[in-house]
């Protein structure tokens, strides 16, 4: 059986590869400059400077590590007292008690010195190290005056524990320490501690402004409570706590109020207790004994007659 030749298959055309399209993706740049209402020349001047102030700081970082920078303002703080701005003047206003001497001597040292070099922060802060003063300003007057300002602290007590006395301001701060009897008419405050508890006694005391200007001085008990002395002679003690106290003082004042109880025969006034008071009367004086007119006679006929022997 003759054998049939089969056809090969067709050979398919291959497709020739269509080009692909390109896509155009917008980078964020391109997006930002749309936005801005800058021109691309604009931008990129912009961007030009920012890259040169970045590398100009790092420039100043490297230098001040390698201490060009300090150099450089040794330099020009000379060329400065060059030109005139140099301390040649340092007035100092506002000192009364504090030691004049301690302040001289620092602000002074700044004499002769270049003002850049000035630190005006740091002398401020030295001054403020003195007890006395409360506040300084410091400040250049261009071209060549250093003007410093004190500031005193008042004295506002006199504070004696352990037979030590100082003098001490509103708050407590011991401003310097003297003898006994160097207080002049300030309230003394005794007890250890006593000044750390002042600016709740003044406010304790203005409860009562009637009596505080008879107070002469306060004594910390205990580290808890308050006696308080009077310049009439009495002593109140006062409870424990700054309502009791504060309520305390209040119901005294209005006893003393209607009933005048200072200087009179009172010494000593307990209310410690809230639902009593106790009183102390002064201690009666003794009487001296009247010498009979019979003494009296013969003393005056003995001391004639030793006048007549002499």
């Amino acid at each position: 059986m003759a054998g049939v030749a089969r056809k090969a298959p067709a050979k398919r055309k291959a497709k020739s590869p269509s080009p692909r399209q390109k896509v155009l993706q917008a980078s964020w740049v391109d997006t930002l400059i749309r936005i801005l209402p800058l021109t691309e020349k604009e931008v990129q001047r912009i961007v030009t400077w920012i890259i040169l102030a970045v590398l100009t700081l790092l420039a100043l970082v490297a230098a001040q590590y390698a201490g060009l920078t300090a150099a450089a303002y040794q330099q020009y703080a000379a060329l400065a007292a060059k030109a005139g701005f140099q301390v040649k003047r340092v007035p100092v206003t506002g000192m009364e008690r504090v030691d004049q001497l301690k302040v001289y001597q620092l602000v002074l040292a700044e004499k002769d010195r270049a003002m850049p070099l000035v630190d005006i922060e740091k002398i401020r802060a030295d001054l403020l190290q003195y007890g006395w003063i409360k506040d300084a300003r410091v400040s250049r007057r261009l071209p060549d005056t250093l003007a410093v300002e004190i500031i005193e602290r008042k004295p506002a007590a006199l504070w004696q524990r352990d037979g030590k006395y100082s003098l001490i301001d509103a708050n407590g701060i011991v401003l310097a320490n003297v003898r006994a009897g160097e207080g002049g008419d300030l309230p003394t405050l005794n007890g250890n501690e006593a000044n750390a508890h002042i600016v709740a006694l003044n406010a304790l005391l203005d409860n009562a402004s009637a009596l505080k200007s008879q107070v002469s001085g306060a004594t910390w008990i205990g580290n808890r409570r308050w006696d308080l002395q009077f310049q009439t002679g009495e002593t109140l003690a006062l409870p424990e706590g700054e309502a009791e106290a504060a309520k305390a003082l209040l119901n005294f004042a209005r006893l003393d109020g209607v009933h005048r109880l200072l200087g009179r025969d009172l010494i000593h006034f307990d209310l410690r207790d809230p639902d009593r008071a106790y009183f102390r009367k002064a201690p009666k004086a003794k009487p001296v004994k009247a010498q009979s007119n019979e003494n009296n006679e013969n003393n005056e006929i003995t001391s004639k007659n030793n006048g007549l022997t002499a």
